[in-house]
């Protein structure tokens, strides 16, 4: 079960830029479009999402905002049930 976090205003915000932003990557976006659908909800993060956020967060090449939203989307995965 998740923690029930959700996304909050500020990575929402950065995320949004992320998904309108020509340069951004797929998976950039496809993490940003997770943070995004997650705002208010009580959805959580996918497995394949949060491999992709796992990858960006251990990149050198990501940057601090995405990395930002990879950190917020990762929060959100749902824990090992037991």
């Amino acid at each position: 079960m998740a923690k029930n976090e959700k996304t909050s205003t500020h990575i929402a915000s950065k995320a949004s830029a992320v998904l309108r932003s020509p340069n951004s990557s797929k998976a950039a976006k496809s993490i940003a479009g997770s943070a995004l659908a997650q705002t208010g909800t009580g959805k959580t993060t996918s497995l394949k999402i949060a491999t992709k956020a796992a990858k960006a967060l251990d990149s050198n090449q990501t940057g601090k905002a995405n990395k930002a939203i990879a950190g917020s989307v990762l929060t959100q995965k749902p824990g090992k049930r037991r």
